[in-house]
């Protein structure tokens, strides 16, 4: 019997929400939290009577630690699901020490006052030290390891599928599938269509920010960055087809290069329609993808915020969305002294997601491993005192629950690369 406070009300969080209350015996108590109570109050109004989990719902803004450790002291969680935006992640984590509780999050990350003078000199030196310029950046919530394990409580980060899930594969390949571990790539293919010209499967801000920002990967102990989208690559997926990939920097790379040191290449890719690249291309020209304020009509403007508000919400994307998502990684290294090439992956059908909790499959596939993960915690397997990334942890009991909570694994040969 387990109370969790979920902070967040979007897509991801209503899946998760929805996972959490198919499995009561354990969520036996959820409060719901937001900015805005009232989606928090319809959500729990849609959900009374179709489960055992008492449900609750309560208003907090997620930047005032303060407020949030109001809240949990009045509600006395076992465990705060921070699925809210990752520019909250500290701000929940200093509350969750506050009140010792244990803490979950789907994302790393991101300060969002990047113009911050006292932030950006840290920044800044952090990018020339590290060697790549990704916004995202675990180091802050990694500062975090030794106030948690004095406190005996576990911070589970990037409990999502990328990253997350993906983290959980290379666990699970080095486990199970080779002796040592050469390359890594992360294949995140969607190929799904909401029948917009342009439009973001997750909050507009942050997806527009990872994927104009320039790439970088991991390569013989250091990061290589290149021009963004310079990278391209074709494959032929499984229930999909082909699809044109470009490489990012992604969150992922930077925790499995910390905790996979043998590995000599980790690299991610994404999908990317044409439609979607000439959108985006004009939108950067212009400046609306820019987070430095602007002047208009006597108001500052965040260009890349007030975009966000002219976007189609990705939470309405799921009733259009048609298609499915095929993500996964690619391997090779040896086993027994041979060559291998492994890949494991998930398909995940958006129409049936719909179906099921009234989201698409990206929603999807970020809100079930939440609730896996945090069902591990309270369970106690995955709880250590500390601060981790999912491939700290043991991959089998994860990669079970996702198999049983509709994210089974697949594996296969790799998908063809297509010349």
């Amino acid at each position: 019997m387990s109370k969790v406070l979920v902070i967040g009300c979007g897509g991801v969080a209503s899946v998760a929400i929805q996972k959490c209350c198919q499995v009561s015996e354990v969520f036996t108590d959820l409060c719901i939290a937001s900015r805005t109570k009232s989606k928090c109050d319809r959500l729990a109004a849609e959900l009374a009577g179709k489960t055992a989990t008492r449900i609750t719902a309560a208003q907090v803004d997620a930047n005032d630690v303060q407020q949030v450790v109001d809240l949990i002291r009045s509600y006395g969680p076992d465990l705060v699901m921070n699925i809210a935006l990752p520019y909250q992640d500290l701000t929940i984590m200093e509350a969750c020490l506050t009140c010792g509780v244990h803490y979950l999050d789907t994302a790393n990350y991101e300060p969002e006052d990047t113009n911050d003078p006292a932030w950006r000199a840290v920044y800044e030196a952090r990018c020339k030290e590290a060697g790549f310029s990704a916004y995202f950046d675990y180091s802050w919530q990694w500062a975090y390891k030794k106030r948690f394990a004095e406190a005996g409580l576990t911070a589970l980060l990037g409990c999502g599928f990328d990253p997350g899930v993906t983290q959980a594969y290379c666990a699970y390949a080095k486990k199970h599938e080779f002796d040592t571990i050469d390359t890594i790539d992360i294949l995140d293919c969607n190929g799904g269509d909401h029948g917009y010209p342009f439009a973001t499967n997750f909050n507009p801000e942050v997806n527009l920010r990872e994927v104009s920002a320039p790439g970088s990967y991991w390569e013989d102990g250091h990061w290589i960055e290149v021009e963004p989208m310079s990278i391209h690559r074709e494959y032929d997926f499984d229930q999909v087809g082909r699809k044109d990939m470009y490489l990012l920097h992604h969150e992922e790379i930077e925790s499995l290069a910390k905790n996979l040191p043998e590995v000599r290449r980790i690299r991610f890719f994404m999908t990317f329609g044409q439609s979607y690249l000439t959108h985006m291309k004009c939108l950067e020209n212009v400046g609306m993808l820019s987070t430095e304020p602007v002047e208009f009509e006597g108001h500052k403007i965040v260009p890349i915020q007030f975009l966000k508000a002219l976007l189609p919400d990705p939470a309405s994307l799921g009733p259009r969305t048609k298609g499915k998502t095929n993500i996964g990684c690619i391997f090779t290294g040896k086993k027994d002294g041979k060559d291998k090439t492994y890949y494991i992956y998930n398909v995940c059908d958006h129409q049936a997601c719909y179906r099921e909790v009234g989201s698409q499959a990206i929603s999807y596939t970020t809100g079930v491993p939440a609730m896996c993960a945090a069902l591990l915690l309270l369970q106690g397997t995955w709880r250590r005192p500390g601060v981790y990334t999912v491939e700290e942890l043991d991959p089998d009991p994860f990669l079970e629950a996702l198999d049983r909570y509709g994210l089974p694994k697949s594996e296969s040969r790799a998908p063809a690369l297509v010349d």
